[in-house]
């Protein structure tokens, strides 16, 4: 029991860290995008998260060799391009915020073409042995709500970057949006209670681990 608590509290810790990191992150991005004038400070945190994405995907590539010489090579043309980015990071901040909820839209919703699994389904289904046909049925509506939420975000973070004042798009990419997303689990979570038997209820955590515990199995057959 005491292994068990140790392990429970320690993933509280790295849980608390994680959110704690992440909100003040976005208060730092919100602060660079909304500034008044460019800064290399604000290009920095602009290009920080694309550039260690890049490389950790380059990494874990199966072709990292190539993979690590192309992000290199963007490396060399954003050094080329730094007079540009200083004055314009804004543009890249768009990029990170629209672009990852457009490809998170497509991600959720190509699975939803005939033919494919939804996405949501197929996590439910390394968390429960059977699927019963409520729980299918409800899998496949939260893949929607998912795909309609990411890509209208998409869409009304590129509208207010057009539209609206720096500052009011900022704050609706990196304090809003974080906070729309919390509520958008909470309320999924909520309407799964409302529909599906005990039985049929399971939260992101489960569907995580049972992801690592197949992850796991695979790469220890392979």
């Amino acid at each position: 029991m005491k292994a068990e608590h140790r392990t429970r509290f320690t993933q509280a810790v790295r849980w608390s860290a994680a959110i704690l990191a992440g909100v003040g992150f976005s208060v730092l991005e919100h602060r660079a995008a909304a500034a008044d004038t460019p800064s290399l400070f604000g290009a920095l945190v602009a290009i920080t998260p694309l550039t260690l994405l890049a490389c950790i995907l380059a990494w874990r590539s199966p072709r990292r060799p190539l993979m690590l010489s192309l992000c290199l090579a963007a490396f060399v043309a954003m050094y080329l391009m730094s007079d540009w980015l200083l004055a314009h990071y804004e543009w890249v901040f768009l990029l990170q915020h629209a672009g990852i909820y457009a490809l998170l839209c497509l991600a959720f919703g190509r699975t939803l073409q005939s033919g494919h699994t939804p996405l949501v389904t197929g996590l439910a289904r390394m968390v429960h042995d059977t699927m019963t046909p409520a729980l299918d049925r409800y899998t496949r509506s939260v893949t929607w709500a998912w795909t309609i939420y990411f890509g209208a975000t998409s869409v009304l973070s590129v509208l207010l970057f057009w539209l609206a004042p720096t500052a009011v798009w900022s704050a609706f990419a990196y304090l809003l949006s974080p906070v729309l997303l919390v509520l958008m689990f909470a309320a999924e979570y909520a309407v799964r209670f409302l529909v599906l038997p005990a039985s049929d209820r399971a939260g992101p955590i489960e569907a995580i681990q049972a992801y690592r515990r197949r992850s796991a199995s695979g790469a220890h057959r392979s």
